[in-house]
């Protein structure tokens, strides 16, 4: 049996490209399934602050924007919407 240098090589540069194939595949997955779990997280917190607030009467729309706003931001996102809404 005679070991073939070319061949092995292909095959270490074919297993390195299946990998850097895989890690650029998975970037955008990962991303996506960020900006969701965000999403889902800022719209429970807009849920209870609409429950809470409507003992006052403050009342934010939940929708995809408003969402991902309190998703990323937090509490500042929070106090964005409401100020937003009393501008507007």
């Amino acid at each position: 049996m005679q070991l073939d240098i070319g061949a092995i090589v292909a095959y270490a540069f074919g297993l390195l490209m299946l990998y850097v194939i895989g890690r650029v595949l998975l970037g955008p997955i990962k991303i996506v399934l960020n900006l969701l779990y965000n999403a889902v997280i800022g719209g429970i917190i807009l849920v209870l602050l609409n429950f809470m607030g409507s003992y006052v009467g403050l009342h934010i729309a939940i929708n995809p924007v408003t969402a991902l706003t309190v998703g990323f931001l937090g509490v500042p996102g929070i106090i964005l919407l409401i100020v937003l809404k009393n501008i507007l």
